[in-house]
């Protein structure tokens, strides 16, 4: 299950989240080749963050994912995910997304008890 957590120190306030995760969930579905139902979001805004001395607008991305991920689908994901940030928060392209590839992982969901 691919997992992009997005925090930014813009506020969200007035602001169209639902297009923001809907236009993210598309990007990591399609980049990484795995089924949008699969993709989880989370955005979180009025985080303190400071990058580059400033407290300019800014974002930091972490996307985990069990496979999909390599050097080129990270560059295709980095790009689209600061073309997202820039055009609905003002946040410039230059922000870092973290991308981690996991080999193993347990996902528990409400209705389950443990991993098999």
């Amino acid at each position: 299950m691919p997992c992009l957590n997005i925090s930014t120190n813009v506020s969200l306030d007035g602001i169209n989240t639902s297009a923001i995760l809907s236009e993210a969930s598309s990007q990591v579905a399609k980049i990484i080749g795995k089924p949008e139902s699969y993709v989880m979001i989370v955005l979180k805004g009025s985080v303190p963050i400071a990058f580059g001395g400033t407290e300019q607008p800014a974002a930091y991305g972490e996307l985990v994912s069990v496979g999909g991920l390599s050097g080129d689908v990270n560059k295709k994901l980095s790009s689209a995910i600061a073309t997202i940030l820039e055009s609905k928060l003002s946040v410039p392209k230059s922000r870092p997304i973290k991308a981690k590839n996991m080999h193993s992982v347990c996902m528990l969901y409400t209705s389950s008890r443990s991993c098999k």
